[in-house]
């Protein structure tokens, strides 16, 4: 990639996370899949380069710069594990986030400087098992009882789930008003009644802790009430463009760590007497993978510089993740191809790549809603 349309610190953050990914993240990557769990010494040597922290201002701990760094950073680390990839984004633009923007100053003054530094875990919960995308169909209730909210529900596909110690918790807090009776919690992971009753078991990202949860009688204090009452859902909503950027700096990671396994077998092996890469079919497909990992940066970084401006970006962030994660299935499927029937066995890391890449066309938004909210845009949209 060149270093033209980015500044010294840009490069300085992205060298800084690419370093740091092919030395201590990617060895370890197979293992880490294999256990189920990124080691916490790893997390918390992440915390300490502000790799957790990029979208909290130095006020607060953290360490952001703009968008283009946190989607330089994110592709990175990606590249080295998809599943780390995965902790990272979700922590920053679901964990710091809402608290960033919504938080109270008591409330950002415990928990930012914690989360920023990889103290503490963030994790968001808001997919029910009913609900799917639609954020409003939710059955989880929470009560006011003597000053105090009493949070009983279930909760589906919590990322970080295991590893958090804080959750953002979404509740119906008066069933009557629909989509304005929804709100929003901070809850510490070891408060009672917040239980995770398993961690999935997935056909990519497996070191990401992907976790069931239960609160059952889960009480907090009426201050962990973050943000308004009823405005659970436009807290929800509120961090689209950052999340969506973050994700698509993750597939366009798994996807370029493919493509470089990819090219580099292509020169290595040898047939009919001639590297794979001298065969036009296969020098075809490695020139239109590196085209499309290249156009899909192009649309990341031009989302995250509207982000980084304060613009609006919903469809740009879409565009983005939708190319992202669909290039990134393609690509990773073609590195496969490329190394033939090596390439399904474990011993390569290319079916790795495959299975993580599959991920990124259904969260933070499937491919289908991408598509529904480019298509709303282009309503406005003047030709």
């Amino acid at each position: 990639m060149h270093d033209i349309e980015l500044s010294e610190e840009q490069v300085m953050i992205r060298d800084m996370a690419r370093d740091f990914a092919r030395g201590e993240i990617a060895p370890h990557a197979q293992a880490w899949e294999k256990a189920g769990w990124i080691d916490d010494a790893l997390v918390a040597k992440m915390g300490e380069l502000g790799l957790l922290g990029m979208v909290v201002p130095e006020e607060w701990g953290g360490t952001y710069v703009d968008y283009v760094a946190y989607a330089l950073a994110v592709e990175e680390i990606s590249a080295g594990d998809g599943a780390t990839g995965a902790l990272m984004s979700i922590h920053n633009s679901v964990g710091c986030g809402p608290l960033l923007k919504y938080g109270s100053p008591e409330q950002q003054q415990t928990w930012l400087a914690r989360l920023a530094s990889g103290q503490a875990i963030g994790c968001f919960c808001l997919t029910e098992p009913q609900a799917g995308s639609e954020a409003h169909n939710l059955r989880t209730r929470a009560e006011l009882r003597d000053g105090q909210w009493v949070i009983n529900g279930a909760k589906q596909f919590v990322s970080n789930g295991k590893r958090a110690s804080l959750a953002i918790v979404f509740a119906v807090t008066d069933p009557d008003l629909g989509k304005k009776g929804l709100s929003a919690f901070l809850v510490p992971t070891d408060t009672p009644g917040f239980t995770v009753d398993r961690m999935e078991h997935k056909m990519g990202i497996r070191a990401s802790d992907t976790c069931a949860v239960t609160l059952n009688q889960c009480t907090v204090p009426a201050e962990n009430l973050l943000g308004e009452r009823g405005k659970g859902l436009a807290i929800a909503l509120s961090n689209l463009e950052g999340g969506r950027i973050g994700i698509a700096a993750q597939a366009l990671g798994i996807a370029r760590a493919a493509f470089d396994a990819a090219l580099a077998y292509a020169r290595e092996r040898v047939q009919f007497d001639k590297p794979i890469i001298e065969h036009q079919s296969i020098a075809n497909m490695l020139a239109d993978m590196h085209t499309r990992i290249n156009a899909t940066r192009l649309l990341i970084l031009h989302a995250a510089r509207l982000r980084s401006a304060g613009q609006p970006c919903l469809s740009e962030a879409s565009q983005a993740k939708l190319f992202a994660s669909e290039m990134a299935e393609k690509v990773c499927s073609q590195a496969m191809q490329i190394h033939g029937g090596y390439g399904y066995l474990e011993d390569y890391p290319v079916e790795r790549y495959y299975r993580d890449a599959r991920i990124t066309q259904i969260y933070e938004g499937s491919s289908e809603i991408q598509r529904m909210l480019i298509a709303r845009e282009l309503k406005h949209y003047l030709i």
